[in-house]
């Protein structure tokens, strides 16, 4: 069974950095971080292809987060640099067979999630 589990949320200030990772079992193939808000949708943000291309979906986090692989620990990072509040929410890796996509109904394995909260 394929498996993803995501660690390294947590409390931060404003300002603060994270780094959240996504351990993987199984096979690995092209994988993206999305995030979600209590009453919306889960938003993607940043994904690494089977073949290593890297697509950013969100504006707002051009320049702070950053996404990447460490193939030899079969696991995803989640570089998040200057948080602010509106970063706050549960954070989930999800794991496709395909390119990239921004779509949370593309992806059929997740993880639980972890928990984000930027807050002074």
């Amino acid at each position: 069974q394929l498996r993803l589990v995501e660690s390294g949320g947590g409390l931060v200030p404003p300002g603060g950095s994270l780094r959240l990772s996504c351990a993987l079992s199984g096979v690995s193939d092209t994988i993206t971080w999305f995030r979600q808000v209590p009453g919306k949708d889960r938003e993607g943000l940043l994904c690494i292809s089977h073949r290593g291309s890297i697509a950013n979906y969100v504006d707002s986090i051009l320049g702070r987060f950053t996404i990447s692989k460490d193939s030899a620990k079969n696991t995803v990072y989640l570089q998040m640099e200057s948080l602010r509040p509106d970063d706050t929410a549960n954070y989930y890796c999800a794991r496709r067979f395909n390119d990239c996509s921004n779509s949370p109904y593309d992806y059929d394995d997740w993880g639980q999630g972890t928990r984000v909260t930027v807050s002074s």
